[in-house]
């Protein structure tokens, strides 16, 4: 009998990780074909190439969060802004957000990524903090001032009795602005880096090439034969 289970354990087991396998691509695909549209979304235009991602890891509250910020820019290679996935604690799990940032900071729009709120209540986030409805935050800027409740003391209407998911999804979304104002200074710091380093070439070659002239004219004249 024991043998039996043990060999029933393995078939399932064996089962359950083809299972997987099998479904882990389609299942990965979705995700990129999700990611592609949301970012499209949240930017707010069809026509726009990701020039850039970045991975950010921050501290919060004594715990790692990671952020990826995708930079974009449109047909006209004019930069759009970026898109920032973050993720927060909701009510009902993971609330994984896609915030689109202008290059002030102002925040563009948002679509959910992953989300395990309560239909009726706390899955009304999908729309509820969009252009036109009662919470709405496009056009408004984290870096300003930070993202809250009109309960916390803030200027944002919160999801009908889902004060929770609504805090989750601010955080999420006051976090994102952190991330991308990261990825910015880094960005910064990048460009600098790499203009003092072409300058210390033009520097160095500048240098050789006065010390070649004047090698080149305190060197003596060989008379012909």
């Amino acid at each position: 009998m024991v043998l039996v289970l043990v060999g029933v354990s393995l078939v399932m087991g064996g089962l359950l990780a083809w299972v997987n396998h099998v479904t882990e691509g389609p299942i990965a695909l979705q995700a990129e074909k999700a990611l592609a549209l949301g970012i499209k979304t949240v930017m707010g235009g069809e026509k726009l190439t990701v020039v850039a991602t970045d991975t950010i890891r921050q501290d919060m509250g004594g715990k790692e969060a990671v952020f990826v910020v995708h930079k974009t820019q449109d047909s006209h290679q004019r930069p759009l802004g970026v898109a920032v996935e973050s993720t927060t604690m909701g009510f009902g799990g993971d609330l994984k957000v896609l915030v689109g940032f202008d290059d002030s900071g102002k925040v563009l729009g948002y679509t959910l990524l992953q989300h395990a709120e309560t239909p009726g209540l706390g899955a009304k986030v999908d729309k509820w903090f969009l252009e036109g409805s009662k919470g709405n935050i496009v056009g408004k800027c984290p870096g300003d001032k930070p993202l809250q409740v009109t309960k916390d003391g803030g200027e944002v209407d919160a999801i009908t009795a889902s004060t929770i998911t609504s805090r989750a999804f601010l955080l999420a979304v006051n976090q994102a602005y952190e991330a991308y104002q990261s990825a910015q200074k880094t960005q910064s710091v990048e460009k600098v880096e790499s203009v003092e380093k072409v300058q210390s070439v033009e520097n160095t070659l500048n240098t050789q090439n006065t010390q070649n002239t004047q090698n080149t004219q305190s060197a003596p004249n060989t008379p012909n034969n």
